[in-house]
């Protein structure tokens, strides 16, 4: 019975090279596969591993619809067993309603990888959906770490260096310059996990260098 698989963990935790992992070894064994991602750091219809590892793919747009695609392609002839989405916090909920859909009713196997939560510590609404409907959730067991050796369980998002918590969700990229600043280059955009305390606390790797890696106050006083 074909299976919605979802493979989830922080930014560092080898999503992206598990799906090419994934996609490798069901094509070795002569099954037929798509794959599809979206907003990936290394620019439009393309899946990168921060290993160096890159697969052309499938992008997934705003009026893409998975069971359309998947039903027009196997009434051309064509064969597909199973579809690799990487980058799946970013689909909607209805493309996540849809991959279900194709899985129930086309026993295509859909294997999804994605982060749980965004920089401000909310849910994706892609994320949230496959949550709810996959057959399995599976947490990747590489762990990234924060710059403090905990494990790291949250995203953060810099700018300028300055850790910020709010903000357009989905930024590849530098962003335009805030407003109000008429002068300088636009903030230099960059991404780090966190533990959840000093996500909490707002102190990154660059901070803590910045304070010299100071004994932190203790939480009250």
């Amino acid at each position: 019975m074909a299976e919605l698989t979802f493979w989830t963990g922080s930014m560092d935790s080898g999503k992206s090279t598990l799906a090419l992992q994934t996609n490798h070894n069901h094509a070795a064994r002569g099954r037929a596969g798509k794959i599809f991602t979206s907003h990936d750091r290394a620019g439009t219809a393309l899946v990168s591993s921060r290993l160096g590892l890159t697969h052309e793919a499938e992008e997934v747009t705003p009026d893409l619809d998975f069971w359309r695609y998947t039903v027009d392609a196997l009434t051309q002839g064509g064969r597909i067993d199973y579809l690799i989405c990487d980058e799946a916090q970013f689909y909607s909920t209805e493309q996540i309603d849809q991959l279900a859909k194709v899985v129930d009713e086309l026993q295509v196997d859909v294997f999804c990888f994605g982060i749980l939560t965004d920089f401000r510590t909310r849910l994706f609404p892609g994320a949230q959906r496959l949550v709810e409907l996959a057959d399995r959730t599976e947490v990747l067991q590489v762990e990234a770490l924060c710059w403090c050796g905990k494990k790291a369980t949250h995203n953060a998002r810099t700018e300028d260096g300055v850790m910020v918590t709010d903000g357009e969700v989905i930024v590849v990229g530098d962003v335009d310059s805030p407003a109000g600043r008429d002068s300088g280059p636009p903030a230099e955009v960059a991404y780090e996990v966190l533990c959840r305390q000093h996500h909490r606390r707002g102190l990154t790797a660059a901070r803590a260098r910045a304070v010299s890696l100071a004994p932190e106050p203790l939480p009250f006083g």
